[in-house]
């Protein structure tokens, strides 16, 4: 469970004076993280905004290092070299940067038009100029700040409009970098202007802590920053919750539906409270259209639960929902329950109700689990927002479409069960495959899964879209990936393999798949396009690789079941495999691949 200190709303104050214990609170309570290494870039003092950075990272699964450039000299490393910064090989290279150092870009009032312009363009030209170099060296992510307010405005109301008005330097070169972000991959813009608009101007810039220690901010707002970071970063490497789980009575409506029928519970437009809540379906419902899947975990019978979910002045109705608990029984079974009957971990899940009681059972009970405190309906907005448990940063088509996957992997178990030969089953949801080359248009997607996959993931290997990008077009290897159709819908992308041609062999440095297509033979269906692939390069072995995680268990033996020989195994239960491609015979008899047809 995400430790409570951690998330929103969080003391910033307290989080500084308390950050050595925390951090030897998090690494001694054995959760096993992925290592990252992070070079920040500082255009001021970043020490206390690593140790924060750090704090946030360890709770979402993830265990930094840091490099960090010395004070005000992001330009520097970046542009003119670093040894220490190469030989660090940075997979996030986080630029923090704040209006300070827009300070000598500023328009001075006596200056033309044209002169004003000329400032802003040298100016956004040197960040652009930094960034493109960065790409090229570093072939990583990179998250850049945009800049936050001025401290005044010396044109008053005017500054907002006219040329030489900081207020309008600092929106234009804000709309520069967002039009680079919009166009360019793998750069990340961390919305600087936001967050100190929710901590407070006047708050955020304390010219004291300035002028002593080169900090950009005030102390108790590094803490804040340092969590926006985080959003971004762990969104990059998988640590994104998919699913909000909700409970019903006074979380998406006031009152209880069993005790005060439909016609007494508030939602609408009626009352401020009522107002409220119908403002939580709404922001709910929006989370639909960024691939976030809606589930109820409710203690009530399920008639009138959906009664409550009927009502006609509510937003959302019982088909925005793939899973539906609506009963007697512990939420955090239920909650279990429903994690298994979507093929999820219950670390993919938000748990949101607004009893306390509840939240403690779910969170001593589902390990991995996020629960919000949620206190006052007007505030339970602000609160799910602020935590960015469903940050995006790469979005895809998928994405989109995630909640109708799901629930269109519901239809096929029903199916399933009328058939009593699984083969037949199989064989009646008409599937179809695309296993080919990876093209341009799903590089995002695949990165994403790249980043996402734990379960079925024999090597759980993470890729920047660089490296996705570099793997396929540099001839050293094959790369595929796998599109999946059945009667039922569109699967979206679902599968992944990357093998390095090496001679005769192909080493497989990555396979995975989604679980959400788990029992359905597609690993056949990779596995034989794999293997036709590797004969046309001139492979004779395929060697391929398992490294035990605490959740890939399921894939153990998949070489095995390949037909693959064991050729090692150590002491950690690392193991590989060899498979030779002039005896293989193929293996799916149930999948379409390569039919084109639409």
């Amino acid at each position: 469970m995400p430790h409570p200190s951690l998330s929103y709303p969080f003391d910033g104050k307290e989080l500084l004076e308390n950050k050595k214990s925390l951090r030897r609170e998090l690494l001694a309570n054995g959760e096993k993280r992925i290592p990252k290494r992070i070079a920040v870039l500082g255009g001021s003092t970043t020490n206390d905004f690593c140790k924060m950075l750090e704090l946030f990272l360890l709770d979402q699964g993830i265990e930094p290092t840091f490099y960090q450039s010395e004070y005000a000299q992001f330009w520097q490393d970046a542009m003119f070299g670093n040894p220490t910064l190469d030989e660090f090989h940075p997979d996030v290279i986080y630029i923090h940067t704040s209006f300070r150092n827009l300070q000598n870009d500023l328009p001075e009032m006596d200056w033309t038009e044209d002169a004003v312009e000329q400032s802003f363009r040298d100016a956004y030209g040197r960040y652009e100029t930094m960034w493109k170099r960065l790409r090229e060296v570093y072939r990583c992510p990179i998250l850049q700040n945009n800049f936050e307010f001025p401290p005044y405005r010396l044109l008053g109301n005017r500054d907002c409009w006219d040329p030489h008005g900081a207020v309008r330097f600092v929106n234009r070169m804000n709309d520069a970098f967002a039009a680079y972000a919009a166009r360019e991959e793998s750069f990340y813009l961390c919305d600087l202007q936001y967050v100190s608009a929710c901590f407070g101007l006047d708050r955020w810039l304390d010219d004291e802590v300035w002028y002593l220690y080169k900090y950009a901010c005030a102390l108790e707002a590094i803490p804040h920053w340092a969590f926006n970071v985080a959003r971004v970063v762990k969104s990059l490497f998988g640590r994104n919750k998919k699913a909000l789980a909700l409970d019903l009575d006074n979380t998406l409506w006031g009152g209880v539906v069993g005790d005060d029928g439909v016609e007494g519970i508030e939602i609408g437009e009626e009352t401020a409270t009522a107002e409220c809540f119908r403002a939580f379906q709404t922001y709910v419902k929006k989370q639909k259209s960024i691939g976030v899947m809606l589930t109820v975990a409710s203690k009530n019978d399920l008639q009138n639960a959906l009664d409550g979910l009927n009502h006609p002045d509510g937003v959302l109705r019982p088909d925005d929902f793939i899973v539906i608990k609506a009963d007697w029984e512990n939420k955090d079974r239920n909650l279990l329950l429903t994690a298994s009957q979507m093929d999820l971990g219950v670390d993919s899940f938000v748990f949101a109700d607004d009893n306390p009681t509840e939240r403690a059972l779910v969170a001593a009970n589902v390990p991995g689990v996020a629960v919000p405190k949620l206190t006052d309906p007007s505030s339970y907005i602000r609160t799910l927002d602020r935590n960015g448990y469903f940050e995006v940063t790469v979005f895809s088509a998928d994405d989109a479409k995630r909640s109708e996957m799901y629930r269109a992997n519901a239809e096929r178990a029903e199916l399933a069960a009328t058939f009593g030969d699984y083969t037949e089953y199989l064989k009646s949801l008409d599937m179809r495959a695309d296993i080919l080359p990876f093209p341009e248009v799903y590089l995002a997607r695949i990165t994403q899964l790249t980043n996402k996959s734990n379960q079925f993931n024999l090597t759980t290997r993470r890729y920047t879209e660089e490296e996705i990008r570099a793997s396929a077009s540099d001839g050293r290897h094959i790369c595929l990936y796998g599109k999946l159709w059945d009667r039922f819908g569109d699967n979206g992308v679902v599968s992944v393999v990357i093998g390095r041609l090496e001679g005769e062999e192909l080493h497989m440095e990555l396979w995975l798949m989604s679980c959400r297509v788990l029992k359905k033979d597609m690993e056949f269906a990779m596995l034989d396009t794999l293997v036709e692939e590797a004969k046309q390069k001139g492979v004779r072995r395929i060697v391929g690789y398992y490294f035990p995680t605490a959740k890939n268990g399921m894939v153990k033996d998949l070489y095995g079941r390949f037909g693959f020989t064991k050729r090692s195994e150590d002491e950690a239960g690392n193991t590989v495999w060899e498979l030779s491609t002039e005896s293989y015979r193929p293996q799916n008899h149930v999948i379409r691949v390569n039919s084109n047809e639409s």
